[in-house]
């Protein structure tokens, strides 16, 4: 078992830093290219890159996709309202917090003791306006003020996987409920061939939002592999154009889709309502290696 560290040695001589938590095992392994930089894993799984020097920083593909959903649910520098269900280490909080700052935030955590390793290990910046919250996330959503967020992001599993009542008509109608009119709901799910969770997911979706984008790697909207897609819903026109020519730059190149190619994606796909919902499907153990 690694020993504990605070992040501030150089990470050339810093140690990993393993405790249970809730949800399993948490390694929080130093990143031997970035002074203060680590990275979160449960499991085996990784879950959250966090650098404590520059939190402007977004190293996995999916939270670069989600980076790009923030940066454009807002004219640029301007404060938001944020909920963000699943914490992790906090990476994309702490990202709105740099990039948005006087922007306030709702984290909901479930997994209290993870929230006491990371606030110990990798502090949030005290200036930030951020509270956590450590109970379920539909709990915590309940709690959200009604129109009061700009933004709400879903990151959230369970073993691996996105627990089945967070995947619901039901549930994205309290979402609805919390966001503000014209507000952004962006989710990272996750899924492979055949990719009926995704298109699953995509039906939901469309049943509560008029306006739908999706963001992934080509090879996992082929059902090539297994992977992250990142589903993005408005009531009001997304950056479609903006949002492409991002994710087609970025050092992760990724596709969007939208409009009616989207809906073709689907496949006849229906909404899922809590009566039917199922945790997303666990990813190979192959993903991880």
């Amino acid at each position: 078992m690694g020993k504990s560290r605070s992040g501030r040695r150089r990470q050339a001589d810093a140690e990993a830093v393993v405790e249970s938590v809730d949800g399993g095992l948490a390694e929080l392994i130093p990143d031997r290219e970035r002074a203060r930089a680590w990275t979160l894993v449960i499991d085996g799984a990784p879950q959250s890159h966090v650098d404590l020097d520059d939190p402007a920083y977004l190293s996995f593909e999916y939270q670069r996709r989600l980076g790009h959903v923030i940066d454009l649910a807002a004219p640029p520098g301007r404060p938001v309202h944020a909920v963000h269900l699943g914490g992790g280490a906090f990476t994309l909080a702490r990202y709105v917090a740099a990039t948005r700052p006087r922007s306030t935030q709702q984290v909901v955590e479930r997994d209290a003791a993870l929230v006491q390793l990371v606030r110990r290990e990798l502090p949030l910046d005290p200036n930030a306006r951020i509270r956590v919250r450590s109970v379920d996330a539909r709990d915590g959503l309940a709690k959200v003020p009604d129109g009061w967020a700009d933004l709400v992001v879903t990151d959230v599993f369970s073993g691996a996987r996105t627990p089945a009542h967070l995947t619901s008509t039901e549930f994205l109608d309290d979402v609805r409920r919390a966001l503000r009119p014209g507000g952004v709901y962006a989710a990272n799910l996750a899924d492979g061939p055949p990719l009926a969770h995704l298109r699953g997911q995509i039906a939901t979706a469309a049943a509560r939002f008029e306006q739908l984008a999706l963001v992934a790697d080509p090879t996992v909207l082929r059902g090539k592999r297994f992977g992250n897609a990142v589903l993005v819903a408005s009531d009001h026109p997304l950056p479609v154009a903006e949002l492409t020519r991002r994710a087609a730059s970025d050092p992760h190149p990724g596709r969007v889709e939208h409009g009616r190619t989207l809906t073709d994606f689907t496949g006849g796909a229906v909404p899922v309502t809590d009566f039917a919902a199922v945790a997303s499907p666990a990813p190979p153990a192959s993903v991880f290696r």
